[in-house]
């Protein structure tokens, strides 16, 4: 009834973008109000999938189905009176383990929070369930959303990773297990992994969403959404905002209600360096096809070849990744050496040898990073006038092989630098596997970036098996 395509364990399943279809809830909802359907209904059927899919994908650490069930009746005696609450109303969510549940322990991918409880929800899970969304589980995320992997495996290829930090939230929106899942970014944990699992990651601008009850406490951290659908991820964004705002000090988020739709992109920038030698050809080959279809649809493409200041972008985003590194670094400081001196059998080797280097960050070089990274925002600032944001891979390629790694961040990374919205859409595709292409616009600007997006996916699943020459445009 929803739509969606499930894959029979052991997983290993050829992605192809212009099929696959995961499980959605926007479009239950007038069935929902019809009384054909409801959402205790809808709960049971992801309750089924969960139960084929979660023994091999290990996206959840724990979860709650008692609670879940009940939320969900709730629901459809709302609907059935005509007066949901929300458009979230009786959706099934997960929630990334960094942020807290009242009713569910958040663990934070470490021993040390072993069976650890607030006895309260974060505000953006305070936010949902006011609207009326069924809180289901807490997601696998790396050890404190860094480094030191869980067991979670990509729902295409078990022997895959389904990347990271937000591994389980992007997994289980993969594997068609639950329509949306809370997940956040600091360096490149939404935007890749959704890459990796086959779904649309949003990462916001930098605050709009309140991460407040959460292991975030970093300058570059945002909370943001996995979804198999833009409709479902402006709408569980859109109440997070509704009920708590943003971050502390910060205007949170705009835009309307409704997902605007048909916002076709003008001018997109191209670049030409940034994680271009990490790509294999098929990779590049890829991207090659997505900007000459968007070019034959009346986008202009905008690189260092044209415009001097979009050049020295691409340039100066070589180093998001070291700049990164090492502001994230310094603020972990202080938690990680306190865990490490009570809790020294507790941390991973992995997070105690990063944090034996990050101990060495000076505030004076802390400070030269704050201020190197403002300097690339102001580049890019610089070119909302003329471009509508940055089009490029989410990834350098499709999910690596083996558990042990999240892959290489180098391309999601650039929107947590400039604090900007970015999406991932998974319109692409290499080695049979899930491939995203990631659109990057300016602070502020969430609403028309999904917009834009929703115009670029349905082009691009228009264009696929339109032949393809790398012959250069005369």
């Amino acid at each position: 009834m929803d739509g969606i395509q499930l894959m029979d364990a052991p997983t290993r399943v050829s992605y192809d973008p212009a099929q696959h279809r995961g499980r959605t809830f926007h479009d239950v909802l007038p069935d929902f109000l019809a009384g054909r359907d409801d959402p205790r209904a809808y709960l049971e059927r992801c309750l089924e999938t969960i139960d084929l899919r979660e023994p091999e994908v290990r996206a959840f650490v724990t979860t709650n189905v008692s609670a879940a069930r009940e939320a969900a009746d709730a629901a459809r005696a709302r609907y059935r009176a005509g007066v949901p609450l929300s458009p979230v109303d009786g959706m099934p969510i997960a929630v990334k383990d960094l942020y807290e549940t009242a009713d569910m322990p958040t663990q934070m991918g470490s021993p040390i929070f072993n069976g650890w409880r607030t006895n309260r929800d974060a505000a953006s899970v305070h936010a949902l369930r006011t609207g009326g969304a069924v809180v289901i589980a807490k997601a696998v995320t790396t050890e404190f959303g860094f480094y030191n992997p869980g067991p979670t495996t990509n729902p295409f290829a078990r022997e895959r990773t389904p990347g990271g930090s937000s591994s389980g939230s992007a997994a289980a929106v993969g594997a068609g297990m639950i329509p949306a899942a809370i997940g956040s970014q600091v360096i490149g944990s939404l935007i890749r992994p959704a890459s990796f699992c086959g779904n649309h990651g949003f990462k916001p601008t930098l605050g709009a969403l309140n991460r407040q009850g959460g292991h975030s406490g970093l300058s570059q951290a945002t909370i943001g959404v996995h979804a198999a659908s833009l409709e479902d991820i402006w709408a569980t964004a859109y109440q997070i905002a509704s009920v708590v705002g943003g971050d502390p000090g910060a205007p949170g988020l705009y835009g309307e209600a409704k997902l605007a739709r048909g916002l076709r992109p003008e001018r997109l920038i191209g670049l030409q360096k940034v994680g271009r030698s990490a790509c294999s050809p098929d990779t590049q080959a890829q991207l090659e096809w997505a900007l000459h279809a968007l070019e034959e649809s009346g986008v202009r493409i905008v690189t260092g070849r044209d415009d001097r200041e979009v050049a020295e972008l691409d340039e100066a985003l070589l180093e998001a990744r070291t700049i990164s590194d090492a502001i994230c670094g310094y603020e972990l400081r202080w938690p990680l050496a306190h865990y490490r001196e009570k809790y020294p059998d507790l941390l991973s080797d992995d997070i105690s040898k990063r944090l034996d280097r990050w101990l060495t960050i000076s505030p004076q070089e802390y400070r030269m990073m704050i201020d190197r990274r403002q300097q690339v925002r102001a580049r890019f600032e610089a070119l909302e006038a003329v471009s509508d944001g940055i089009v490029t891979l989410a990834a350098t390629g499709a999910a690596p092989i083996g558990l042990s790694s999240t892959g290489d961040p180098i391309l999601a990374v650039m929107s947590s630098l400039l604090g900007a919205p970015a999406v991932t859409l998974p319109v692409l595709s290499v080695e049979a596997m899930p491939l995203g292409l990631q659109l990057i616009s300016f602070a502020h600007r969430d609403w028309r970036l999904l917009g834009m997006a929703m115009w670029v996916e349905q082009c691009l699943l228009h264009a696929a098996g339109r032949p393809y020459s790398r012959e250069p445009k005369s």
